[in-house]
């Protein structure tokens, strides 16, 4: 009976993370439509955050409960299936085109931070607070970087903003959003333990699987909603930024919270991870 309970309360908890997410994303979004900041700025930040929102806080809670198993296998399994299931899914549905830009920016960068990612995990073994934060540094030079070449685009920043919520309202969204991602959290960490206590598995396993496809919902979500209005370029662009996200800032600061260990099992499966972004990167 708990365990059928633990499942009901992980699928609340899934829900609650990606609808939080997508509540909080409306909120700051209006926030900064407010202030008259270009929506190509709002998109390339909050946007791209707010889509990353359910691995970062499971990873995040992860950490603080000092289950770093669940904390890697969220982010690896996360991108295997970014590539894999949310890519071939979407290519199944339409063509899919990609922008000139990515090859040459975008993929290069990832596929650097996939192949160090792996090198740390073989030489060091773990996720240091100073490894944390050098990859949090990173993630910002990377994001403040693409704000600058979106500044240089005229037409895109000149672009005509819709403020759908008032300051108030968007601020009530912002605090509804988090308080959905951070319990939502919560509950798919506890959920995830749970379930893998009561059949035996191991963290690393629940959290390449069960956690890490409910996290990426909102990417295959976003991206066949993309398809469907004819924005088939905007899939590949939001695979890549959720990606490089799930690497940099999440196990960024997942780091910096606590050193994160990782597991000898783990290894191959950073190996794989690699192996599939480098194909990717070869096929774009």
């Amino acid at each position: 009976m708990e365990l059928l309970i633990q499942i009901i309360l992980l699928i609340i908890g899934f829900v609650l993370l990606i609808k939080g997410a997508d509540v909080f994303v409306d909120g700051a979004s209006n926030v900064a439509y407010n202030l008259k900041i270009p929506t190509i700025i709002v998109g390339l930040t909050i946007v791209a955050f707010g889509t990353s929102a359910p691995e970062a806080a499971v990873s995040i809670t992860s950490a603080f409960a000092g289950t770093n198993a669940i904390s890697l296998g969220n982010v690896v399994g996360s991108n295997i299936f970014n590539i894999l299931a949310v890519i071939g899914i979407s290519a199944l549905l339409g063509t899919l085109t990609v922008d000139k830009i990515l090859i040459k920016r975008d993929f290069p960068f990832l596929v650097i931070s996939t192949i160090g990612l792996l090198v740390i995990a073989i030489l060091f073994g773990e996720i240091s607070r100073l490894c944390g934060i050098i990859f949090l540094i990173i993630i910002v030079a990377y994001v403040y970087r693409l704000v600058q070449e979106a500044r240089k685009d005229k037409e895109a920043m000149s672009e005509e903003i819709e403020v759908k919520l008032s300051m108030p309202k968007a601020f009530i969204y912002i605090i509804i959003g988090i308080a959905g991602i951070i319990i939502g959290s919560d509950l798919v960490v506890d959920g995830a333990s749970f379930i893998a206590g009561a059949f035996g598995l191991s963290d690393v396993l629940i959290g390449l699987t069960i956690v890490a496809i409910g996290t990426s919902l909102p990417e295959l979500v976003t991206s066949v909603t993309a398809l469907k209005k004819g924005d088939n370029g905007i899939v590949i662009g939001n695979v890549l930024g959720s990606s490089i996200f799930n690497i940099l800032f999440i196990l960024g600061i997942s780091g910096a919270i606590m050193p994160l260990t990782i597991a000898p099992e783990m290894v191959s499966d950073i190996a794989l991870m690699t192996v599939i972004t480098i194909i990717g990167a070869i096929f774009a």
